[in-house]
């Protein structure tokens, strides 16, 4: 009887543990609204992919994505549109594979964004930011001490549950043995998604990016990096991003999403930038096409505090490696001009890059708070001592040099919204956090 129950017992696992060897990393949630979420998948072999979803509690109410078959020539990539929803509500979710229900130790649900204008206050919510991702793979790595580490930073920030994620650059690093071919580009995205601890993260959160040098090429990498289409094809293959480039650019990643009513724009600093050792001509950094939509973009806006996520900081006035202000300072006093011209008021940069983290400000003659949070680094390696580095804005008390991760929460009715920003370490205890509340 022993051993027929032992079999027994086999036999019910086989299945299971069939479904997840076919399960490569994700399932994921890319962006969320009203009418419709995206949820991704990445599959270890060509394997036909489905979603079932229901509203919380309601699995009687059961809808089912498209299916579609993975292929190797979208590195076993899947993007599932679930349109069948309803306006601020919270689903469960089922990833299908081969038409068999894959069976995760964690929660899968997601969320629509609420219909909340001219019906009440804008809903609370909070929006975790990062950057500088680095997982270890040895034989690839430099040989010296591990870069990467404390890859659990990832399950601190699923516990504290963030309605949606920013990424703000270097959220895969690419080796010398990747950047040059399409294989190693999608093979270096494919090893940092899979990484065991980030997956419940992928699978409740909302996941929005950018890049920076690491994910788009070669260190401190620019507008001549000639494989700049590849990663760009693994960009669109890998995030769940509302759009991907202007259609005016010609190229790029940059786009924009509301949370609520706060406006986020993603801009990209790697694609149209000048080489940072050219000596003759206008350095470029955003480019012009660029520039001049986010300055449209911001006059449009009417959201209380406007978020704009690029990789280097902008407003650290110390000329070093890639900040703004020592690879373009024309183009950057251009923007902040801009900004104070139209009484733009809000304006927050979020940040990446150096490898520490700080809050900068100032304030413009148009009496205008200006803001920049950089965020970094998640698992790579901190920076060096900063103490040196007289960034002439760095808000007192608020530089981290350690791995970390930030949390942007909003709450207030309207007209009176505040953004408390919350800074912690790899073990989710807090660092510092400052208060901005709405300008009048």
């Amino acid at each position: 009887m022993r051993s027929y129950l032992l079999l027994l017992a086999i036999v019910m696992v086989l299945p299971l543990a069939a479904q997840n060897s076919l399960l490569q990393s994700g399932p994921m949630l890319g962006y969320s609204e009203m009418r419709e979420v995206v949820l991704w998948v990445q599959t270890t072999e060509a394997t036909e992919v489905q979603f079932a979803y229901w509203p919380e509690n309601e699995k009687a109410a059961l809808q089912l994505t498209d299916q579609i078959t993975t292929t190797k020539a979208n590195a076993y990539t899947a993007k599932l549109i679930a349109d069948m929803v309803e306006p601020g509500t919270r689903y469960t979710y089922e990833l299908r594979l081969n038409g068999k229900a894959v069976k995760l130790p964690y929660p899968t649900q997601f969320q629509t964004q609420h219909l909340w204008q001219w019906r009440t206050d804008p809903p609370n919510f909070t929006v975790a930011v990062g950057s500088c991702s680095y997982i270890n793979e040895p034989v690839y790595d430099r040989p010296e001490n591990a870069y990467g580490g404390d890859y659990d930073i990832f399950t601190r920030i699923y516990e504290r549950k963030p309605d949606a994620m920013l990424w703000l650059g270097d959220n895969t690093y690419l080796r010398e043995a990747d950047w040059n071919s399409r294989t190693g580009i999608m093979k270096r995205y494919t090893h940092t998604r899979s990484v065991k601890e980030l997956q419940p993260l992928l699978a409740s959160t909302h996941h929005y990016a950018i890049w920076d040098d690491h994910d788009y090429g070669p260190n401190d990498s620019d507008r001549s990096y000639i494989h700049k289409d590849k990663t760009l094809e693994a960009f669109r293959l890998f995030w769940g991003n509302p759009s991907v480039g202007l259609p005016e650019a010609q190229g790029g990643i940059t786009t924009a999403f509301q949370w609520a009513d706060m406006d986020f724009f993603l801009m990209d600093n790697r694609y149209f930038r000048t080489p940072n050792k050219m000596q003759n001509g206008e350095p470029i950094y955003f480019g012009k096409v660029q520039l001049e939509w986010l300055i449209d973009a911001l006059v449009a806006s009417s959201a209380p505090f406007k978020f704009v996520a690029t990789g280097g900081q902008i407003l650290n006035t110390e000329p070093v490696f890639e900040n703004y202000i020592r690879l373009a300072p024309q183009e950057r006093s251009y923007l902040l001009s801009r900004i104070e011209e139209e009484n733009i008021k809000g304006v927050i940069f979020l940040t990446g890059d150096r490898h520490h983290t700080e809050l900068s400000s100032y304030v413009n003659a148009k009496g205008n708070a200006v803001y920049d949070l950089t965020a970094s680094p998640l698992t790579s390696g901190s920076g060096s001592n900063r103490d040196g580095e007289h960034n002439q804005f760095r808000d007192e008390g608020t530089l981290v040099v350690a791995r970390n991760f930030g949390l942007l929460n909003f709450s207030g009715p309207s007209g009176e919204r505040q953004l408390q920003i919350q800074i912690f370490d790899t073990k989710g205890e807090p660092l510092w956090e400052r208060t901005i509340l709405q300008a009048k």
